[in-house]
């Protein structure tokens, strides 16, 4: 008799491959992967670094660390670009709509990626960890994106 694995739930697959797709980030501090999906698709992937072409901070150093910015603050101060922002822009560049896709994210998005999360249509966000930025979910929650922590232990 043939015995029948047991195969994970579609949120978990998603979410390890989002795990694998962080594994390319180049950011010293954080590695930070993005999938979206829609109707059990891939439609992009992003992870977090500097964007194209750009020398990465893993080669050069990180600006944060050295001007001691605490996570979650001065975004702007940063060589890279957020997974979720890489995963939006990439469907973008394909020509792909991401309208009432879910994303899959390592970590919960900040308040500029909820942004432009809200803007894209994405309506399902499930993360595997916090992060430190309140109006972030509060964002979220305004325009009716479901922020949902997914335990995969």
């Amino acid at each position: 008799m043939m015995e029948i694995k047991e195969r994970p739930d579609w949120d978990s697959y998603f979410m390890a491959i989002t795990i694998l797709v962080s594994k390319r980030s180049t950011c010293i501090r954080r590695s930070v992967g993005a999938v979206i999906v829609k109707d059990k698709r891939i439609l992009a992937t992003g992870y977090n670094g500097a964007p194209s072409g750009i020398t990465h901070c893993s080669e050069v150093g990180c600006l944060r660390d050295q001007l001691n910015v605490p996570s979650g603050e001065k975004h702007e101060l940063c060589r890279g670009i957020h997974a979720e922002q890489n995963a939006i822009i990439q469907a973008a560049f394909h020509g792909v709509s991401i309208k009432g896709a879910t994303l899959y994210c390592t970590n919960q998005p900040c308040s500029i990626c909820a942004k432009m999360i809200i803007n894209s249509g994405i309506k399902n966000i499930f993360y595997q960890e916090g992060y430190a930025d309140s109006m972030s979910r509060q964002m979220l929650k305004d325009a009716d994106v479901d922020l949902i922590k997914l335990d995969t232990d």
